[in-house]
């Protein structure tokens, strides 16, 4: 029975941020270049030079802020831009064709914001030609001045590029950095680049050198090796090309060892290049597809009904369920891979079409699993997926048959024996007990029950790991394999009660593979920053019950086997260390009572320290922060202790005000330490505000000034000028300031209170001076110890009248 090819709308663009602007660019401009993130969250749309406001576009669905850019009129925009995954946040590439680079991310913060500005070409004289990003790289070709040794001359100019490339690194806060330069290639002609996941494809372009414009090489990071390949003579040759073993090659050189692809022939004809999972797709001119195999081998797909009409038209290639798609303006024709056969050819209502790639592995949500691997369409209507329709009329099996299919299949790659399995066997046979107590238990109860609705995403799921593990024995896609089934294992044990041999696969997949690791425990615990930059969380307590669960008293686990919640402060200090006081803080808020161990455990906080390495080995920033959201007085206490130590004032102060008024002692403690500090040296004055605003209100005057005396240093001599070089002591306006703090504004009425209380109610106004005189002279008296004073203007003298010996 044939299939019907059908477009499914996800989404109509009203979920993307900024989808008024997302539609108008869509429609307007078909020149446009649209690129998805590998989450499927972000659209990013970048216009050709000289259009209007603005040139880049980048639009997001769910929470999350769009980014726009714009470029006066006569400065360059960028060449290209690309998305880079890391973790649960995109970072985004933008490469001018000045060599200049630009690395934006979105942090904890909403947003995006710059990361990191870099040259890609070190010569003046150099210019970008092209540019890719894959598997976390990114790869140029430039056009470089003739060097001294060059001779001038046409030819030298044809072979005046070379390819380099730059690692792409993580980078703690920034997320994603652009490493050190490497070269590929020497003295080659200009060529495109087109990524795939796997593999790197080097084209000729219109301006590559007639001679070799036949020629094309298919770079492979994880194999180490380059291959040339000329599929108009059905030739490929592969040479060794590591850059991490100093391994570079000279295009000219290279094509010197291979005489036989030197023949002269026509250069490609080629409208439309394309990658695809099994290699690269090309549309010549006369309407043929196709394929470009990994290893250097060509095949023919098929004849498009319609050819493109020259150069400009626009064209688009894309395949899925080993089906080939291609939009050519505003027709959609679909062809079977493996035949040619034209499945079906539908007319579109717009010629504004883009196809783009589906979410890398690990990123789907559940409503889109009916749609895995499906090919989507972008226009301003909407996003849409094309997807081969359920015949009508085809029998669905029973759950109960499905449940003996999937057991057979399960039986039978596990058995020895050569005969077939198959399920009217496992009905009859009492051997296999637990499909036949599987199918007991679906019998009876109707659709859409929860145990069915559990038992199929348990089934899917299961078929999937199969085909992924299939697919990593036979050396496909190595590097996405591997980070699909760590996400897959860690979403599964997850599930579990993480314990015993559990807890030590979780351990080995983390060490392995800890960047897709962490991003599996991210959908798990439903982690989103809000726009404050606190992490909240919807996950389900028992998932965070089985993470903060603390380990048993007197049970240490062996070999180095870390508690989940340890490994995830771990693996989050070596990735995202920004990250890790709000999930420790998040961790606090979900805790609940007797999640610990049995018996008294310890409190989240210090188990992140823990985890972080032994106390002065650890990151000091990060410990700070994690004493401070601890929320625990004496954690706070010894971070404004260290922050004393490193003469932080502004921090210390901060944190103290920060403490709430169901913790007035440790605002107390606080106080009092800052205020020793205040009585001892000067370096506190400039924050005397903050110091004031600290002061609790219980407080009174000479309750302060005795805590003030306390703290005097006891050098402090009778002089009001300190030396040279000496610290300044304190003065009596500096105090005046925290006393009249203590007090509300405004002389109280009533009986002094204190001592001192005296002092804060000056009026200002010093006392009348006494009139002035002639000098006086003090008298000393026959009896020892009294004085006489005589008033000025009696004109009367001083005598001694003691007696003299």
């Amino acid at each position: 029975m044939k299939r019907a090819g059908t477009l499914r709308l996800l989404s109509d663009l009203s979920n993307f941020s900024g989808a008024a602007r997302l539609r108008e660019l869509l429609a307007g401009d078909p020149a446009v270049l649209v690129r998805c993130s590998p989450d499927g969250r972000h659209l990013l749309l970048l216009r050709p030079p000289g259009s209007p406001a603005p040139q880049l576009l980048v639009a997001v669905s769910g929470p999350g802020l769009p980014l726009e850019r714009a470029w006066p009129e006569g400065d360059p925009s960028p060449l290209d831009v690309f998305f880079v995954p890391w973790l649960a946040r995109p970072a985004l590439i933008l490469v001018w064709e000045s060599g200049l680079a630009e690395v934006w991310g979105v942090g904890m913060e909403p947003g995006w914001k710059l990361l990191q500005s870099t040259e890609l070409c070190p010569d003046a004289g150099a210019r970008v030609m092209a540019v890719a990003a894959t598997r976390g790289r990114l790869v140029w070709c430039e056009e470089r001045q003739s060097g001294v040794e060059d001779q001038p001359g046409q030819l030298s100019m044809a072979f005046s590029h070379c390819v380099c490339f730059k690692t792409l690194e993580t980078s703690g806060e920034a997320g994603t950095k652009l490493g050190c330069t490497h070269i590929l290639l020497h003295h080659c002609p200009p060529f495109g680049l087109i990524a795939s996941r796997k593999d790197l494809f080097l084209v000729p372009t219109t301006n590559t050198w007639p001679g070799v414009a036949h020629v094309l090489l298919i770079w492979s990071p994880s194999k180490g090796k380059v291959i040339v390949a000329a599929p108009s003579l059905g030739l490929s040759h592969s040479k060794s090309l590591n850059p991490k073993q100093g391994d570079t090659w000279d295009f000219r050189t290279l094509l010197r060892g291979l005489p036989g692809f030197l023949s002269p022939r026509e250069p490609l004809a080629v409208h439309t290049w394309a990658p695809s999972s099994q290699g690269l797709l090309l549309l010549d001119l006369r309407g043929k597809v196709s394929l470009v195999q990994c290893h250097g081998g060509t095949r023919t797909v098929g004849i498009l009904q319609e050819a493109p009409v020259g150069l400009e038209g626009s064209a688009a290639l894309g395949t899925f369920h080993g089906t080939l798609a291609c939009v050519l303006g505003s027709t959609l024709e679909l062809l079977d891979m493996s035949s040619g056969q034209l499945l079906e050819r539908k007319v579109l209502s717009t010629d504004r079409v883009h196809l783009l790639e589906p979410p890398a592995p690990g990123m789907k949500n559940e409503e889109e699993l009916e749609t895995r691997g499906a090919l989507r369409l972008l226009s301003a209507l909407g996003l849409f997926c094309v997807c081969w329709e359920t015949p009508q009329g085809l029998e669905r099996p029973s759950d109960k048959d499905l449940v003996f299919e999937e057991a057979c299949g399960y039986y039978q790659r596990r058995s020895l024996r050569g005969t077939q399995l198959t399920p009217e066997e496992l009905r009859h046979n009492s051997m296999f007990r637990a499909p036949q107590a599987l199918a007991s238990i679906l019998q009876g109860h109707l659709p859409p029950s929860t145990l069915l609705t559990t038992l199929r995403a348990e089934l899917r799921d299961y078929r999937s790991i199969e085909q992924l593990k299939a697919q990593l024995v036979a050396g496909d896609d190595e590097e996405a394999g591997w980070t699909e089934l760590a996400e897959h294992e860690v979403a599964r044990l997850l599930r579990t009660q993480l314990t015993g041999d559990q807890l030590a696969q979780f351990n080995t997949i983390f060490q392995a593979l800890p960047t897709a690791a962490w991003s599996a425990t991210l959908q798990a615990l439903q982690l989103q920053p809000d726009r404050s930059g606190r992490l909240r969380s919807q996950a389900p307590p028992d998932v965070w019950k089985k993470v903060l669960r603390a380990p048993t008293a007197g049970k240490e686990h062996p070999n180095g086997i870390l508690p989940p919640f340890e490994l995830l402060c771990q693996c989050l200090g070596q990735l995202e260390p920004q990250w890790l006081p709000p999930f420790v803080k998040l961790a606090q808020q979900q805790g609940g009572p007797g999640w610990g161990a049995e018996g008294p455990s310890l409190p989240l906080y210090r188990r992140a320290l823990a985890a972080l390495g032994e106390e002065g080995k650890r990151p000091e920033a990060l410990e700070l922060e994690l004493l401070l959201g601890s929320g625990r007085p004496k954690a706070v206490l010894q971070a404004v202790r260290q922050l004393i130590k490193k003469e932080q004032w502004e921090r210390a102060l901060e944190a103290g005000l920060a403490a709430d008024s169901s913790s007035p002692l440790l605002r107390s403690e606080i106080f009092k330490l800052l205020l020793a500090e205040f009585a001892q040296h000067r370096r506190l004055d400039a924050h005397l505000p903050l110091l004031c605003r600290l002061c609790p209100p219980e407080v009174a005057p000479d309750e302060l000034l005795l805590l003030l005396r306390t703290h005097l240093p006891d050098d402090v001599g009778t002089t009001p000028f300190p030396g040279p070089g000496a610290e300044p002591p304190l003065t009596v306006g500096l105090v005046r300031a925290l006393l009249e703090h203590t007090r509300a504004q405004g002389r109280p009425s009533g009986p002094v209170q204190s001592t001192y209380e005296d002092i804060l109610w000056d009026p200002g106004t010093p006392p009348p001076t006494p009139p002035r005189g002639p000098t006086a002279t003090v008298q000393a008296s026959d009896h020892p110890g009294q004085e006489a004073w005589v008033p000025s203007g009696q004109g009367l003298g001083a005598a001694n009248t003691g007696v003299h010996s």
